[in-house]
């Protein structure tokens, strides 16, 4: 028998057992595995070079001497971005904050594979427009600089395995990182990138109250969440045009932190108690559901708040810090259902919390689309959030001003001994 027979043979009983989509996933599996025997992609994925990995057991750091003077040179070292990347666009806002305030400011781009960062250049340019700080590559991690701004647990191994002792080092803390993976090797860095001894800045008390308990870590200033309220707003009744109707999701499929499989399944279960109900998702273009569903793919800011405002409820998923996603659609009077989540719940006020299963979302969200008075509602719920970035904005840059020019002697206290 030819090997082109057996294999049809194979996948015809393939068929009649498992169907065509269980014959499917095991095909994909299969070659996945293949390629998996010739590459490694655990380490094609890992986020650090072997030199950037620092080992806490050879580690010391001691804060150096304050700095006498008013205008600072600060690095603000991250990972290039992708347009439309929320922890990016919130580090931008910080960096441009600290521009405007007089200091010197470069965006420090890590990049693994390759120092020359200047690719990535157009994309933080058509992306932000608006920042107007220096973009270097990483390899420029010298004592030029007044002080480093660590803004991922990558970047702070880097930092602290490149910069030299005489420049300061902040870590600008935006999630519990550890979080983002399984209990493993990259869990354990991201947790020992909190042991470092850097300045911490937690954004949110989440995150202060993680670092707090599993990393027995008081950060240095606990920062405020904010919200553009100059793009994400009411608009006036002519400009919205008719009342409210449908619910908004959206999207992120590869970040399993983000719920998107539970968001999919809830959202079927929802178009079932409201089949009037349009669901709009925006971010990545799905497939493969058993509902319609309108797919925006990704919408800049000014279309997302017009979808916000045509639409009553959402789903904002997140099993870590709270998604910003969730105060945007509140500025519009988006009324968002989150995931019940002991950390979460920490940074929300007003949003929808609703069990973690696709019933118990589903039918939260079911309830929001059924209020009584879904204008007024909507109208209350922009008053919930904070007016801007401004406070969060004016707080960073006065504490790594602060921090700077004083010699804190808590802080000089050394961590590890450096061989």
């Amino acid at each position: 028998m030819s090997s082109s027979r057996q294999a049809a043979e194979q996948l015809i009983r393939g068929l009649q057992r498992f169907g065509v989509e269980g014959t499917k996933r095991r095909i994909a599996r299969k070659m996945f595995r293949l390629a998996d025997s010739r590459m490694n992609f655990a380490e094609l994925d890992f986020p650090l070079r072997n030199e950037d990995i620092v080992d806490l057991a050879k580690y010391a750091y001691a804060h150096p001497p304050q700095v006498a003077k008013e205008k600072l040179r600060l690095g603000w070292v991250c990972v290039p971005p992708s347009v439309g990347s929320g922890g990016h666009t919130t580090l931008f806002r910080m960096v441009q904050a600290a521009q405007d305030a007089g200091h010197d400011c470069s965006v420090v781009l890590y990049d693994r594979d390759d120092d020359d960062v200047t690719r990535h250049h157009e994309v933080l340019r058509r992306g932000w427009p608006w920042l107007t700080a220096k973009i270097v590559s990483s390899s420029v991690i010298d004592g030029h600089f007044d002080a480093f701004i660590a803004s991922s647990w990558p970047t702070a191994h880097v930092i602290a395995s490149r910069a030299p002792s005489s420049v300061r080092r902040f870590y600008f803390v935006q999630d519990f990182e550890p979080y983002f993976y399984p209990r493993g090797y990259l869990y354990q860095l991201a947790e020992d990138s909190y042991r470092l001894g850097f300045h911490v800045l937690a954004l949110g008390d989440m995150v202060a109250s993680e670092l707090k308990s599993n990393c027995d870590l008081t950060p240095n200033a606990v920062l405020p969440f904010g919200c553009d309220r100059s793009l994400y707003r009411i608009l006036p009744a002519p400009k919205q045009g008719r009342p409210r109707s449908g619910v908004v999701y959206y999207a992120r499929q590869d970040s399993d932190r983000r719920g998107y499989l539970l968001a999919k399944a809830a959202l079927e279960k929802f178009h079932v108690l409201c089949p009037d109900q349009e669901i709009h998702l925006y971010g990545d273009r799905v497939q493969g559901w058993s509902i319609p569903v309108t797919n925006h793919g990704n919408l800049p800011p000014e279309s997302l708040n017009d979808l916000y405002n045509r639409t009553i409820g959402s789903i904002a998923m997140s099993f870590t810090n709270i998604s910003l996603v969730a105060s945007e659609l509140l500025a519009a009077g988006n009324i968002p259902v989150l995931n019940e989540s002991r950390t979460a719940r920490q940074d929300a006020s007003f949003a929808v919390w609703a069990p973690a299963t696709p019933s118990g979302l589903a039918e939260a969200l079911a309830k929001v689309v059924r209020y009584h008075d879904i204008e007024g509602r909507a109208l209350e719920a922009a008053l919930q959030i904070p007016p801007s970035w401004g406070v969060t904005e004016q707080q960073i840059v006065v504490e790594i001003s602060d921090a700077c020019r004083r010699l804190n002697k808590e802080e000089g206290t050394r961590v590890g001994e450096m061989t």
